[in-house]
């Protein structure tokens, strides 16, 4: 009979004992306190290449005669790129099009067009090689758009320093609570933008259409390409968001 209550309090002791940790998904642990700090950083990065699109554009009665033209031209293009160290694999065929006209004052007639990418790697040559194209009758001309060679390394610093950051707010906070920081729980990269393109892990870019293709004749175009060859890079702001999960801790 002295036993009974013995074995009821056997099993109460033991979920008292159990209740003593409490199960926190998070990770926190008996007497830390869970800070949660978002923060931004940023890199400014010199952009080292350049890209730009070049082309040709001819009309004639047949639709051969057009394309032997625009044939040509776009080999004279290759050949003035190449001229300035532009190596083959940074000249790449964007669009070939052949097309007869049955509107406007060339109503009859074939239309043909060629238009390369071309990525000028030493970006204080992008302006000579815009001038070069348009010397040699480039009459269609886009861009430039001034890239990073090494796009993640100026991401990585731009992380580098929103971790920083967010490391000194949550300092901020310790100190104003009379605590201190004990470990980091998670980081969470929420993403962000180099430029105007955007880092993985950010919402999903607005749809923008595409830059606009100046078209000219090649006397009026070559004019332009002598007043604004000078290419400015400027620098490009890599911009990332963090989350970092932190525990504070009685001092």
């Amino acid at each position: 009979m002295r036993m009974t209550p013995w074995l009821a309090a056997g099993p109460m002791l033991a979920l008292a004992a159990c209740g003593e940790q409490v199960y926190d998904p998070r990770g926190v642990d008996h007497g830390e306190t869970l800070l949660s700090v978002s923060a931004v950083g940023e890199a400014d990065t010199r952009p080292d290449e350049a890209r730009f699109q070049a082309g040709i554009q001819n009309w004639a009665a047949t639709a051969k005669a057009a394309s032997a033209a625009t044939k040509e031209n776009i080999d004279e293009i290759v050949a003035a790129l190449r001229a300035l160290g532009v190596e083959d694999k940074d000249i790449q065929t964007r669009t070939v099009s052949v097309q007869r006209l049955d509107y406007g004052d060339r109503k009859g007639q074939f239309q043909a067009s060629n238009t390369v990418t071309v990525v000028v790697r030493d970006i204080s040559k992008a302006g000579e090689a815009v001038t070069a194209v348009t010397e040699v009758g480039a009459n269609i001309v886009s861009g430039p758009d001034l890239r990073l060679s090494d796009p993640e390394g100026a991401t990585n610093t731009a992380y580098g320093n929103a971790y920083k950051a967010a490391r000194a707010r949550a300092q901020s906070y310790a100190d104003a609570a009379g605590m201190e920081i004990g470990r980091v729980l998670a980081i969470r990269d929420a993403g962000g933008s180099q430029g105007d393109r955007y880092i993985p892990g950010a919402p999903p870019p607005p749809v923008t259409p595409p830059p606009p293709i100046y078209r000219a004749s090649p006397v009026s175009l070559e004019s332009a390409a002598e007043e604004s060859a000078t290419i400015m890079p400027g620098q490009t702001t890599s911009a990332v968001a963090v989350q970092v999960d932190f525990t504070l801790v009685p001092k």
